[in-house]
């Protein structure tokens, strides 16, 4: 599958995060010692972070994005949903158990809306995701292609259970 473009690697999330994780961490309001302990990372560790002279390791990440989703720097790099960015890079084009959403009425915009299902576009990511009328996630990816083709699938099975 030939990778979009726009789309964000794990090594752009680890820079993005890397890069920010002290203004994380001070906005949050924690000291080097208490981030690095809920973060689980050693006090060195995140210092050596924090100057820029490593990156944070793939379950840092997550665990950053995790725990400090709420914080404005977090959703300034990924949006209002952090976790579903992370959820794509790791799982690229899988479907996934139906998960509620908030809807998209912020972050998301409109790429197409049939048979009570929505193909959405993340203005801050640019991943696509696929969410029913009730605002449940069924699928996301950061592939423009197989996001337009496997909405296609699903509005199609979802006309014949609706007709």
């Amino acid at each position: 599958m030939k990778r979009d473009e726009a789309a964000l690697t794990r090594d752009e999330i680890i820079l993005k995060v890397s890069d920010k994780i002290r203004l994380i961490r001070t906005e949050a309001g924690y000291t080097q010692d208490k981030m690095a302990e809920i973060i689980g990372v050693s006090k060195k560790t995140l210092v050596q972070i924090e100057k820029g002279r490593a990156e944070a390791g793939w379950s840092t990440v997550v665990a950053v994005c995790a725990l400090f989703r709420e914080t404005e720097t977090v959703r300034f790099l990924f949006g209002n949903e952090p976790l579903e960015v992370l959820e794509t890079v790791a799982r690229e084009g899988i479907d996934y158990r139906k998960e509620k959403t908030l809807g998209g009425k912020i972050w998301w915009r409109e790429i197409k809306r049939s048979n009570g299902l929505i193909l959405q576009q993340n203005i801050i990511s640019q991943h696509y995701r696929i969410i029913d009328q009730d605002h449940f996630r069924i699928y996301s990816s950061f592939d423009e292609a197989s996001s337009k083709e496997r909405f296609e699938e699903l509005s199609a099975e979802n006309g014949g259970l609706l007709g």
